[in-house]
C-alpha cells in the first residue's frame, strides 16, 4: 500500500525566549503536523474536506470573492481560543475530521520539539531540516513495521524558500549508507497549499497541534490553551501514530 503524508508547519520557526519577551515570544515549539492516508482514499477525503469547509466557512468564502477551491483558512487563524470556545460547530467538525482520517485507514501525525537554543545560536533552516528528517524517519519506520513489506509513502509539504536544500537532505536520507529510508518513494513534493484541499486539512491539524504543543511545552505561559487539551487532546492522541513533541 502507498501512503500520502500531508504535513505543514506548526508553532514558529524563530527563536523563543518567553511569552513576555519583547521580540522572541511567538511559540515555544516548532514542528510538522498533518495526516497520513492510503493513496486510494486521498481523492475522496479531499472532496469531503472541501465540502465541509464550504459549509462551515460559507460566509468568509463568499466575502472573499474567490473560488472555494482556491480559498484557504489558515489553521492558526481557525484554532484560536475564542473560536474553539465560542463555536460548537468547529469543535464538532474537528472531531469528525479526526474520525474521518482514522476511518479511512489513516492517522494523524506530528513531530516537533521545544526550542531551547539562545537567539544567537538559533538556526531556523537547520531546525526545519532536522524536523523533516525526523518525520521521514518515523513514517518510514511505520511502513517498515507494517504487515506488507511493500508499503511505501510520499510526503507532500507546503512550499518553502529552502526547498532545494530540504529536497537534497531528504534525498540523502533515502539513499544514505546508514539506515536509508527505503519506503520513501521520492523526496518530498512542495506545493501551494491554497490549491490543495488535502494540504489545507493538514494545515488545520497543524494549527491545532501548535496550540497543544505550546501548552505542553510551557503550560504556565499558555494557560488559556487548556481549552484545546479539554476538547481535543485525548482524541488526537488516540488517532496519531509515532508522533510527539520533545519538550
Amino acid at each position: 500500500m502507498t501512503y500520502f503524508a500531508y504535513l505543514d508547519e506548526f508553532g514558529h520557526i524563530g527563536p523563543y525566549v518567553s511569552r513576555t519577551d519583547p521580540r522572541y515570544k511567538d511559540s515555544p515549539v516548532f514542528g510538522l503536523a498533518g495526516f497520513v492516508l492510503p493513496a486510494a482514499e486521498v481523492r475522496g477525503f479531499g472532496t469531503w474536506f472541501f465540502q465541509r469547509k464550504c459549509q462551515m466557512l460559507d460566509f468568509e468564502i463568499k466575502r472573499s470573492g474567490e473560488h472555494p477551491a482556491a480559498w484557504e483558512k489558515k489553521g492558526a487563524s481557525l484554532f484560536t481560543v475564542t473560536n474553539v470556545t465560542r463555536y460548537r460547530e468547529l469543535r464538532g467538525f474537528t472531531n469528525r475530521l479526526l474520525n474521518r482520517i482514522e476511518r479511512l485507514g489513516g492517522f494523524v501525525f506530528y513531530v516537533g520539539l521545544r526550542k531551547t537554543a539562545a537567539p544567537a545560536a538559533h538556526r531556523p533552516n537547520r531546525l526545519y531540516a532536522r524536523v523533516l528528517l525526523e518525520a521521514i524517519k518515523r513514517i518510514d519506520e511505520f511502513c517498515e513495521e507494517a504487515r506488507d513489506p511493500r508499503d511505501d509513502f510520499i510526503v507532500i509539504l507546503d512550499e518553502h524558500d529552502q526547498r532545494s536544500a530540504l529536497i537534497t537532505a531528504a534525498g540523502r536520507s533515502m539513499y544514505g549508507t546508514n539506515e536509508p529510508r527505503r519506503h520513501l518513494i521520492e523526496p518530498p513534493f512542495h506545493v501551494e497549499s491554497h490549491r490543495y484541499q488535502t494540504l489545507q486539512a493538514a494545515d488545520w491539524i497543524a494549527g491545532l497541534v501548535g496550540r497543544l504543543g505550546a501548552v505542553w511545552a510551557d503550560p504556565t505561559a499558555y494557560p488559556e490553551n487548556e481549552v484545546f487539551r479539554r476538547y481535543f487532546e485525548h482524541r488526537v492522541n488516540q488517532v496519531s501514530h509515532r508522533s510527539g513533541i520533545r519538550t
